[in-house]
């Protein structure tokens, strides 16, 4: 298994806090399947971040691109995998 660093920087502050709950939902259930090592905003508002478990990075960005904020365009995402070192 690997892991994947998805950054979703802010693009819009107004439909980020529309879509928050179904931002949090689809990460909750995502967390359910065993795909979410870690998550959460920056304290600065600048966006938040989430680390999937996945076997590959098009497995990832399938993820990453089905989050609401993403597809609502009220985040970006950047997506890199993560050599972690334990």
């Amino acid at each position: 298994m690997k892991h994947f660093v998805v950054f979703l920087p802010m693009l819009d502050e107004a439909k980020s806090a529309t879509y928050r709950p179904e931002h949090l939902s689809y990460l909750e259930a995502q967390r359910g399947q065993g795909r979410i090592f870690a998550s959460g905003r920056f304290t600065d508002g600048a966006g938040g971040m989430v680390i999937y478990k996945a076997e590959s990075l098009e497995e990832a960005t399938a993820w990453a691109e089905n989050d609401p904020y993403v597809l609502h365009g009220a985040r970006r995402y950047e997506i890199h995998e993560w050599d972690m070192v334990q």
